[in-house]
């Protein structure tokens, strides 16, 4: 039987159904916080995925690959929806289970539908409920083209209430719609001070920033496997928010070097990787002697 989630991720699950091998098709799951959650299942820690999934061929392949994840499926929601109607937009937080905010630890948050009415404002208010109940919040917002002005409410609210933000260089200058790398991050660390803020560079390495200090890591020598991109495949920047998560439920007494490293160590372990995969606590334990943190 599958462990209470200790940490819940909300937000985005998907399943296309690709073709293969002529009429063959076959279903590929994935989305950026599913990809978190089933991520933070493989290093060992019970985890669960909040959100509605229709009742549907590709429903059905989702529901399948969570709990081959080994997710808490109680977090799970089936919903009647027809094939081009969105099913998670039908999230409904009052269908968690009872008592949930007392056996959670984390709540993380982030990707394309906090930019979907009326699913943001839904995922805003289980945020503000979990933190009004002493969870912890991490957020990544994880940049698509929806995540225009409009978005900029959101991004304020959800950069507000988190512990920890985690936002890929490329993914900050769009939101901020700015050339300026760090003038951005200025102003997003000036919404919430005392947040851990992990920013992921496009060459693989990683920056962690808490109070007046700043450590940096560069991702270890790995032959890439994985694509960032491919349908299924669990990225370098998710495995990595899903081992800075791991690392400080985990660890919560360690320095900050080596969170970052083992969120760095993390996430080039899934490029090491083929398929759809998240890298165990061995395959990140592996790589961790390769990763440098400066200050």
């Amino acid at each position: 039987m599958t462990a209470p989630a200790a940490i819940v991720c909300a937000g985005e699950a998907l399943a296309d159904r690709l073709r293969r091998d002529g009429d063959t098709r076959r279903s590929h799951t994935g989305g950026p916080t599913w990809n978190v959650a089933c991520a933070l299942a493989e290093l060992g820690v019970a985890s669960g995925f909040a959100g509605a999934i229709s009742r549907c061929v590709a429903g059905d392949a989702l529901w399948r690959a969570s709990a081959a994840a080994g997710l808490d499926l109680r977090y799970l929601q089936r919903a009647d929806m027809p094939h081009d109607d969105p099913a998670d937009l039908l999230f409904e937080p009052t269908s968690m289970p009872p008592g949930w905010q007392q056996q959670v630890q984390w709540l993380h948050v982030g990707s394309i539908r906090l930019a979907r009415g009326p699913l943001d404002l839904t995922l805003i208010g289980l945020a503000e409920q979990a933190k009004a109940h002493g969870l912890r919040i991490s957020y990544d917002p994880h940049w698509h083209a929806l995540m225009g002005p409009a978005y900029d409410a959101t991004l304020r609210r959800m950069s507000e209430l988190a512990d920890v933000i985690k936002v890929a260089d490329d993914d900050l200058r769009a939101l901020f719609r700015s050339h300026d790398t760090l003038g951005s991050l200025g102003r997003l660390r000036a919404r919430n001070p005392a947040a851990l803020v992990l920013l992921t560079r496009r060459d693989g390495g990683a920056s962690l920033y808490h109070g007046v200090q700043t450590w940096h890591a560069q991702a270890p020598s790995v032959d890439v496997v994985n694509l960032v991109d491919a349908m299924g495949a669990v990225s370098a920047s998710e495995a990595g928010m899903a081992g800075l998560i791991y690392s400080l439920q985990q660890w919560p007494d360690a320095g900050m070097d080596a969170h970052l490293a083992f969120a760095v160590a993390a996430g080039g372990a899934a490029g090491r990787m083929g398929g759809t995969q998240a890298p165990g606590l061995g395959a990140v334990r592996a790589l961790l002697g390769e990763v440098t943190v400066t200050r």
